[in-house]
């Protein structure tokens, strides 16, 4: 091993052949953390660095779209967007891929949560929809910038088209409820490890992986020529799918064991520098 993590293989042939590049959110280009919500400038100027040398750039995260702080959205650094895990995949402002839940599962599972007292957020391609008493989950997501003025609080359930469903109680597991929905015929999720008081629930025939495929197809790229950053376990279908995939220093070990290299933590601008040293190095 070289570095940070990168192999001998990897040099003088790989780094030129680069064409989109894929990177997680949370705990890669931020730390919610620590209350770090926003793009550190070093981690900025090497993106765009990066788009400058021809390489197209995507998000590749669980949250949906009206989870994206503006600055992902309005600034120009990012070319496409796979959201939900691969739900939804987007490209210069287009929709090219969108895969919502059945919605007799999303009903049925609204239904439960409300006999339980789970709350719920149901996520589409342009809005989230939050029910206005729902109130744990809105203090939830104002302590890490997520704008709720945004959440849609009025509507009709069977006119929605759903990809991803979150889940918050007050008590672990959601009193039992968490480990029937994990269960749920194909639906799969992620559950905060921590206090196991909230899940994430989507379809199991998506990740992040088949939502960049689907991405990588629309522009013609080879997945050999792709790469990505990430931390967590919802990001590990991502690095088994890119030709290149990179973990963070705080990454889990799980994802650091099969990525191609690891680079310094988000808390040190680990994406900075893997694409200064890994990415862009046959720049130099």
């Amino acid at each position: 091993m070289l570095g940070y993590g990168y192999t001998l293989a990897w040099i003088g042939v790989f780094f030129f052949m680069m064409k989109a590049g894929f990177f997680d959110i949370d705990g890669t280009l931020i730390n919610i953390m620590r209350q770090q919500t926003r793009i550190t400038e070093p981690t900025r100027a090497a993106i765009r660095k990066l788009r400058a040398a021809g390489c197209k750039t995507f998000i590749a995260s669980g949250r949906p779209k009206a989870y994206l702080d503006p600055e992902l959205l309005e600034k120009g650094d990012f070319d496409g967007y796979v959201l939900m895990n691969g739900a939804l995949v987007l490209y210069e402002g287009r929709v090219i891929y969108h895969q919502p839940l059945p919605k007799t599962d999303v009903k049925a599972i609204t239904e439960l949560c409300e006999q339980r007292g789970v709350e719920y957020i149901l996520e589409g391609a342009e809005h989230t929809y939050l029910k206005r008493e729902f109130r744990g989950f809105e203090a939830f997501y104002q302590s890490i910038d997520v704008d709720t003025d945004f959440f849609v609080r009025d509507y009709d359930i069977d006119d929605l088209e759903i990809g991803k469903m979150e889940f918050y109680s007050t008590e672990p597991l959601g009193g039992g409820l968490f480990t029937e929905l994990l269960q749920w015929p194909g639906l799969t999720g992620v559950m905060d490890p921590f206090h196991k008081k909230n899940l994430e629930l989507y379809a199991k025939d998506i990740t992040k992986g088949s939502g960049i495929l689907h991405a990588l197809e629309a522009l013609q790229i080879p997945v050999a020529e792709s790469f990505a950053f990430g931390d967590g376990v919802n990001d590990i279908e991502m690095m088994q799918t890119v030709g290149y995939g990179i973990a963070m220093g705080n990454a889990q070990p799980q994802v650091k064991e099969i990525a191609a290299a690891t680079v310094p933590s988000v808390d040190d601008d680990g994406v900075a520098w893997g694409i200064e040293h890994l990415i862009l190095k046959g720049d130099a």
